[in-house]
């Protein structure tokens, strides 16, 4: 299993409203690096919940339930995206701040690639962010 990281801006679509619909297309990514990340994607991968722009933290964990397919708000037919469902919120909430400093996340995508709205997450780095959270 791999692990991924996918960002939103809360304003647009937050973790909460992520939750509440249980289920969604990962929509609207046209970056070329971050669709070859989707297009990796299977099955049963889990993803970090990313809050972008505001927040600027890891909120929550999700499940890739379908795999690459066209992105239906694609009128070029070019992007394609995946199916997502919630798995587990993040508490607390693991910051870019606290990644930033700590430099074991020197090469992580998030930093890295900070732009970047899909990112491969390393088996290492899940691990210290899944730990980073619970020793809060």
């Amino acid at each position: 299993m791999a692990h991924w990281l996918i960002k939103s801006e809360p304003t647009v679509y937050s973790w909460d409203q992520f939750v509440k619909e249980k289920r969604t297309s990962w929509t609207g990514v046209r970056n070329a690096q971050a669709a070859i990340n989707l297009k990796a994607m299977k099955s049963g991968d889990l993803c970090f919940f990313y809050h972008s722009n505001e927040g600027k933290e890891i909120v929550g964990i999700a499940k890739v339930v379908k795999t690459a397919y066209p992105d239906p708000t694609d009128k070029a037919g070019k992007a394609v995206t995946v199916d997502v469902s919630p798995v587990e919120p993040v508490k607390p909430p693991v910051t870019l701040a606290d990644i930033k400093a700590d430099p074991k996340f020197k090469e992580f995508g998030l930093v890295r690639q900070s732009r970047l709205s899909v990112v491969p997450v390393s088996d290492e780095h899940w691990k210290l962010i899944v730990k980073m959270s619970a020793g809060k």
